[in-house]
């Protein structure tokens, strides 16, 4: 689903991409990441107003699933600012040097967030979050030469469609493809390798409560799926009740504002639904329309949040705004996501140059790869060594 250009607010201009210092009417350091939260949170506003924009927001994360939620919705405003497609693969100038691709010439960089970072040695201050949902990191480095985050900087990242050189297939999601089955099988399969990550017990039951297709039990540590579920049901399923188990787990002060843990009511379901709405669309399986139910529901189970956090607020908890619960839930799901991801590692990149998972057999021939329709070559005219994988 294609982003609306005209629901972000216009703020980000570029830096010169090799590094150059900026123009005197280029924002410095500080004022771009100001600016970049302004535009984050602009679109949160724009996805409670209008839930397609969540859907968007969804289909980006499922696509740049190694990036943060915050950083998804940054590249996915600033290219629906330029009017073009959405984000696929983006990485630093000097980083598509090395793999054989270079910045079209007149391209603008797009921005995401970024820690700065000192020794350890030569600060003293406790991290600080950035903002857009993610945990900050106490210590970084190899045990002797640790450092600490200290704030927060604005990267220049290109995506692939704003570079040329070396022929690249990168995958795209056609939902339109009949489905394949074997993809489905290993979804499962590594699915419930990351119950037993968990610790948590799988149970493939013909009864149960209240014919519910799934549940968790976090006292038990068990997960039940419906035994009646056909394959594509079960995988979603299973995907579902894994982000209640990551996410709903009782003593969540944040999962509290807006659902019982227990019940999985309220914006718990939301989030639930999203998480799997995720991993299967970065698995190539499309979850539309089931999930349509759920997700329907995003904006008024938001506003019922905001509207239970002023409530309940107190000199020891400050309400939360409607931007505020949209920005967390983008944050949980998305983490969430990117943790199960890592372990079903769907075929791509995740939205990193250099961190590729499996290429299909059936994307291959025996000489040379093929392109398949559903990825997209990447490559210039000038090019006739033909089109060669990644990954």
């Amino acid at each position: 689903m294609d982003s609306n250009p005209e629901s972000v607010n216009r703020r980000l201009t570029a830096v010169d991409p090799k590094g150059g210092a900026p123009l005197t009417s280029h924002p410095g350091p500080e004022q771009r990441v100001v600016e970049l939260t302004e535009g984050l949170y602009a679109l949160l506003a724009d996805a409670v107003d209008d839930p397609r924009q969540w859907h968007r927001l969804l289909d980006a994360s499922a696509t740049l699933w190694r990036y943060s939620g915050g950083n998804v919705a940054l590249l996915m405003m600033q290219m629906a600012q330029r009017g073009t497609v959405q984000p696929t693969l983006v990485a630093g100038y000097k980083e598509w040097e090395r793999h054989g691709r270079y910045v079209l010439k007149g391209e603008h960089a797009l921005f995401v967030i970024a820690p700065r970072t000192a020794r350890m040695a030569e600060v003293d201050a406790t991290p600080t979050s950035s903002g857009f949902g993610d945990q900050p990191l106490a210590e970084l480095g190899d045990g002797k030469n640790r450092s600490r985050i200290v704030g927060w900087r604005g990267q220049a990242v290109f995506d692939v469609s704003q570079t040329e050189g070396e022929p690249l297939l990168v995958p795209t999601f056609r939902p339109e493809l009949p489905p394949d089955p074997q993809v489905r099988e290993q979804l499962w399969e590594s699915l419930t390798a990351v119950v037993r990550q968990a610790r948590y017990n799988l149970v493939v039951s013909d009864s149960q409560a209240g014919l519910a297709d799934g549940f968790t039990d976090h006292a038990r540590r068990l997960i039940s799926v419906g035994s009646w579920l056909d394959l594509d049901d079960r995988v979603a399923t299973l995907a579902h009740e894994l982000a209640h188990a990551s996410l709903h787990v009782p003593g969540d002060a944040i999962g509290a504002l807006y659902g019982n843990s227990a019940e999985h009511r309220g914006l718990a379901e939301i989030e639930a639904e999203s998480v799997a709405y995720v991993v299967l669309r970065a698995h190539g399986i499309d979850r539309g329309p089931q999930s349509a139910a759920y997700l329907a529901n995003w904006a008024d189970a938001v506003l019922e949040a905001e509207a239970d956090s002023i409530l309940r607020c107190s000199k020891e908890r400050k309400p939360m705004s409607r931007v505020d619960i949209a920005k967390s839930t983008l944050g949980r799901v998305t983490s969430v996501a990117k943790a199960i991801l890592e372990t079903t590692n769907p075929p791509g990149f995740g939205g990193r140059l250099g961190l590729a998972g499996p290429v299909p057999i059936r994307y291959r021939t025996a000489n040379a790869p093929t392109v398949h329709v559903e990825w997209n070559l990447h490559r210039t005219e000038s090019d006739a060594r033909g089109p060669s994988a990644v990954g």
